[in-house]
């Protein structure tokens, strides 16, 4: 099939290659418009308009998805499908241009965690499962009929980073099976079940605040929705201080929250409103990623110093 691909992260990147590397072809890539960037101007591409230069397919840079220039050009190439990976949210003009449809790849089963930030917020509730889908776009947000999906287990060590690898590779498997079958006339669409829906929507930046007082199992599920980046957070000494990777001491009662509460050669723990919570990466104000127990041969720290203040 005729395929024009819509991404921009880098999430997205494992189904452009997959979908370059097989039967379909990729007659051109939309992405983002290049941004200007330092005293040279250089141009700065999102990540899939770097790939698709690299991989030298025909690439559209777009600044709205409303532009009448930007439509015709698509309706130029006469398309039979739209893929998209964490794109933008296309109006009803643009879903009538392929011939068959727009499908979409979106990283939860759905109806669950519709929106724009389903794998953190899957981490955010501690699941223990979560999974990928295509679906056909319609208008309203991750509300088309469902073609295919697959569960994917959480492990108890998953951050966004490892877990979003995972989907990323899982996730561009199941596109080219979704194509496949549309292909050959197999797949059944079936309609979401409103009443089982729920929203994952963006994150805002004060979500990235740890707050000592909630349990250390939603403080360690906080920690694992942020990490690598852009990092949960608290405060040392008025300073910021990112923590990338913890774990919940079983067993452990609150001494009081926001405290250091176990101190060792290499080891450190903080007191939460229930339970206690074991540090093992950090970032200090203007100081590199480091483990716990390489801060602590350069840094000086006391039991019950505050923390988060």
């Amino acid at each position: 099939m005729r395929v024009v691909f819509m991404g921009n992260p880098e999430i997205a990147k494992q189904t452009l290659t997959a979908l370059h590397e097989s039967k379909h072809e990729v007659i051109s890539v939309v992405s983002n418009s290049p941004k200007s960037m330092g005293r040279g101007r250089t141009l700065n591409y999102s990540p899939i308009g770097k790939l698709a230069q690299e991989l030298k397919l025909d690439f559209i840079p777009a600044e709205s998805v409303e532009d009448q220039d930007f439509h015709f050009k698509l309706k130029s190439l006469s398309p039979d499908l739209f893929v998209v990976v964490a794109y933008k949210i296309l109006p009803r003009d643009l879903l009538k241009i392929p011939k068959i449809g727009a499908v979409n790849l979106h990283a939860s089963l759905l109806p669950k965690y519709r929106g724009a930030a389903p794998i953190q917020h899957a981490l955010l509730n501690g699941d223990e499962e979560t999974g990928i889908t295509t679906f056909f776009i319609e208008p309203n947000v991750d509300t088309g009929a469902i073609l295919l999906q697959e569960k994917i287990i959480v492990n108890h060590e998953d951050d966004f980073g490892s877990l979003s690898k995972r989907i990323m590779v899982q996730g561009a498997a199941l596109m080219l099976r979704t194509l496949d079958k549309i292909e050959d006339g197999t797949v059944q669409a079936i309609n979401q079940n409103n009443d089982l829906a729920s929203l994952a929507p963006k994150i805002r930046k004060e979500m990235y605040k740890i707050d000592w007082s909630q349990t250390a199992q939603k403080i360690h599920n906080q920690i694992r929705a942020f990490s690598p980046s852009p990092g949960a957070f608290t405060t040392l000494n008025e300073k910021r201080l990112k923590i990338f990777k913890s774990k919940v001491l079983m067993g452990k009662q609150s001494t009081g929250s926001g405290k250091i509460s176990l101190l060792e050669k290499n080891r450190m723990a903080i007191s939460c409103g229930e339970g206690e919570l074991e540090i093992f990466e950090i970032q200090l104000a203007d100081k590199r990623r480091m483990s716990m127990a390489a801060c602590l041969q350069g840094v000086q720290f006391n039991l019950g110093d505050p923390i988060g203040e």
